[in-house]
């Protein structure tokens, strides 16, 4: 259901013909809360928002945010009741911001950080920090 009063900035169509690739959808309890995460912590630029809906980019990122009630059609719906973190078993890995500048801003912010930044074996230099619904981000640089 939406709850949107206004306008959108474009038509959910419009947008759509804009993405290509992989663009990441994540459905979080409260768009509000989310976008400084996403603008203070990883950089991306919010492009627009409203209750409903929340759209960032950054030269290699598309991500959306919906709210809970915008899905509540769906048949799974139900499990969005469900107490506790999301998105336990995926990684959304981003390549190209500084991680160590990422988890300075996470913490200063009180966001959690799950893996404090360091070199890894397989060439990048990373930390994982969490939004505020447990969607987990490797953010780093290649070494």
């Amino acid at each position: 259901m939406k709850k949107r009063t206004s306008d959108p900035w474009m038509s959910a169509a419009d947008y759509g013909r804009t993405l290509a690739g992989l663009s990441v959808n994540l459905i979080v309890r409260d768009i509000a809360r989310s976008i400084p995460f996403y603008v203070d912590v990883l950089g991306l630029r919010l492009l627009y928002s409203d209750r409903d809906f929340a759209a960032f980019e950054s030269d290699a990122v598309r991500l959306q945010l919906h709210a809970d009630h915008a899905y509540e059609g769906m048949p799974w719906a139900s499990r969005l009741r469900d107490p506790g973190k999301r998105g336990l078993g995926a990684e959304l890995r981003i390549l190209g911001i500084d991680p160590d500048a990422a988890e300075r801003r996470a913490r200063e912010r009180g966001h959690v950080v799950l893996v404090a930044t360091k070199d890894w074996p397989h060439g990048w230099r990373d930390c994982v920090v969490e939004d505020p619904d447990g969607y987990t981000f490797a953010i780093g640089t290649a070494l």
